[in-house]
């Protein structure tokens, strides 16, 4: 990963984007633990943009535990 300074104030604020986000997904996934079910996250698919560029994107699988 390249240093924070090399980054253009777009990506600075995409990374935080993510960053944020992500923090609020593991907060999620803790709580839906806690209510009783077991959460995977998988690749769903991978965007390209036009340089090379790529990004994974996840959906969530979803287990209930037996009571």
């Amino acid at each position: 990963m390249s240093d924070d300074h090399d980054m253009s104030d777009a990506q600075d604020k995409a990374l935080r984007m993510v960053a944020e986000n992500l923090h609020r997904l593991n907060y999620a996934v803790i709580k839906a633990v806690e209510s009783g079910l077991s959460v995977e996250l998988m690749r769903a698919s991978r965007f390209h943009d036009e340089a090379g560029g790529w990004g994974d994107q996840l959906i969530p699988i979803i287990h209930r535990r037996e009571k």
